[in-house]
């Protein structure tokens, strides 16, 4: 079988890897693989795209022949670092070059850029860097090339010869259509957990996007929110009030998503969460769950007051309350525009329980059946009405020794289950 027979068999592949729902590495490697099988002599090769995320910028593979692949994240930067402006893709994305190639030996050899200094200094031979532009889209203002870059260095002595170029070239233009496929998947994925949060934008992309779809499930509700925000935003310019309303979600919302809940909403300055449960046990590790968040939003508030008190700012107050109960999970709104949350008593319950803890002077309250899976953790109250539910219930605050240092996270911890 010839080489452009191979070649053909290649771009089957990756067609089939469009149609597919295989992840960038998968699809990299396949590539990389398939290429050094039918005699292309790739020692090295990077893949870098671009992402929309909220911490990463951008994202690479690198394939090395015998070796794991590597995959990494690159974070927003506000200044480029100095290793993207010595780069090639850099000199390429300024000078409007689709392909770049370096011979990295011989009479004809050419080392202008830092990174192929470390290649000759690995024994690579030849190098080519490859841009393929994806969309170009306004920005900001401002136009930005979206695309992906493959780059390929080998080992051989001689470098690629024409025939593996012909090869390459023919290949690159199926590769970034497979490409775009799975990156497009990627940002779709990445936009709904932002915005929807995990389980929230699973379903969401799963096809759960018309009014009235959703289901109900048992949770956990988190209520949290902000006191005398509107004296703050009145009197705050307003990119210090978003200043201020991100670093008090740093500290309440953070600690609870790393927990294991779910983020559902940021209602003005509160914040509604979920951790769900569908059994007796997983009841008890929900509740351990949001004891934890609570514990360390808790420390993470005194930490952060500290600091603010230090500098001569005002300390952040807000009250937190914990509920759980049945709750509708699903979409919600008109047909035009919809949100995905979660209601039914449960929620509206612990909203009003939030409100109690500025009344009672409180940093949060939580309901009995929440207080008895630690109640070493928790102080009774008494029984407290709660705005619009007929029957009063019996409400718990924070015992100091939920914030004792000799109390480890896994102190907190569900009761460990009888043996018959």
């Amino acid at each position: 079988m010839t080489t452009r027979q191979l070649v053909t068999e290649i771009n089957d592949w990756l067609m089939d890897q469009a149609l597919s729902e295989t992840d960038m590495v998968s699809l990299f490697e396949g590539l990389c693989r398939r290429l050094y099988a039918i005699g292309i002599p790739i020692t090295r090769a990077r893949l870098m795209w671009p992402t929309l995320h909220p911490l990463f910028q951008a994202e690479t593979i690198l394939w090395a022949n015998g070796s794991a692949t590597e995959f990494e994240q690159f974070q927003h930067q506000d200044v480029e670092s100095p290793e993207w402006l010595a780069s090639p893709m850099k000199y390429m994305f300024d000078n409007e070059m689709t392909m770049l190639r370096r011979p990295l030996e011989g009479p004809e050899r050419l080392i202008d850029f830092p990174i192929l200094q470390e290649l000759v200094a690995q024994g690579m031979t030849d190098y080519i860097a490859a841009y393929t532009s994806l969309a170009m889209n306004p920005q900001n203002g401002r136009k930005t090339k979206l695309g992906i870059i493959v780059t390929w260095a080998s080992n051989q002595p001689g470098g690629f010869s024409d025939e593996s170029l012909e090869a390459m070239e023919r290949i690159q233009r199926r590769f970034a259509v497979a490409c775009k496929t799975v990156i497009q998947a990627r940002i779709a994925k990445n936009i709904t957990v932002t915005y929807l949060g995990k389980d929230a934008g699973a379903q969401v992309l799963a096809g759960s996007i018309r009014r009235g779809d959703g289901s109900e499930t048992e949770a956990v509700v988190w209520y949290n929110d902000l006191r005398n925000s509107t004296a703050l935003a009145d009197t705050m310019a307003g990119a210090d009030f978003i200043q201020l309303l991100n670093t008090y979600f740093d500290c309440t919302a953070s600690p609870v998503i790393e927990a294991g809940g779910e983020v559902l909403d940021f209602i003005g300055d509160g914040v509604l969460a979920i951790f769900p449960y569908r059994d007796e046990a997983g009841r008890a590790a929900a509740i351990t769950a949001a004891t934890v968040a609570l514990r360390h939003v808790l420390e993470g508030r005194d930490r952060l007051n500290a600091a603010r008190m230090e500098e001569g700012l005002f300390p952040l107050r807000f009250g937190i309350g914990l509920n759980t109960g049945k709750v509708m999970f699903g979409n919600i709104g008109v047909q035009q525009r919809l949100t995905f949350s979660v209601i039914g008593p449960t929620v509206n319950e612990v909203c009003r329980i939030e409100s109690l803890t500025k009344a009672t002077g409180t940093d949060a309250l939580v309901t009995g059946t929440i207080a008895s899976l630690n109640p070493e953790c928790w102080q009774s109250i008494g029984r407290q009405r709660l705005n619009g539910v007929a029957q009063e219930i019996e409400l718990f605050a924070p015992a100091s020794s939920i914030l004792a240092p000799a109390i480890e996270i896994d102190a907190i911890r569900a009761p460990t289950p009888a043996k018959n």
